[in-house]
């Protein structure tokens, strides 16, 4: 049996939650809502993160264009996610919610553009 203290990040209360892992079951303590209870399990069992960044861009006001992820990749892929976005090059213009990669490293889920450049 494992164990993890871990606080939630889902709402602003910030609760202390114990998370067991009991081979295949997870249980949650220390959580004031359902969403603390999701959290802990997600956390524990397949952690994700929303990677944010910027790429190169061209012929626009910028050098440089925030982008971030549509969506949670896993924590495993982040550092094969950044080398994709380091070596991506965007020509403006570009708006906001933009597709910037696609399907990014297999995740599921895409880069985007979190501003408008003209």
């Amino acid at each position: 049996m494992q164990s993890y203290e871990l606080t939630c990040i889902q709402c602003p209360i910030g609760c202390a939650l114990t998370v067991t892992v009991d081979g295949d079951a997870v249980k949650v303590t220390g959580n004031t809502c359902p969403r603390g209870e999701a959290y802990g399990v997600k956390e524990v069992t397949a952690p994700s993160r929303t990677v944010t960044s910027t790429v190169a861009l061209t012929g626009g006001a910028l050098r440089r264009l925030p982008v971030r992820t549509a969506g949670d990749v896993p924590k495993a892929k982040i550092f094969e996610v950044m080398e994709q976005i380091k070596k991506t090059r965007v020509k403006a213009p570009v708006k906001l919610g933009d597709t910037v990669i696609e399907n990014v490293c297999g995740t599921g889920t895409d880069v985007i553009a979190t501003k408008t450049v003209k």
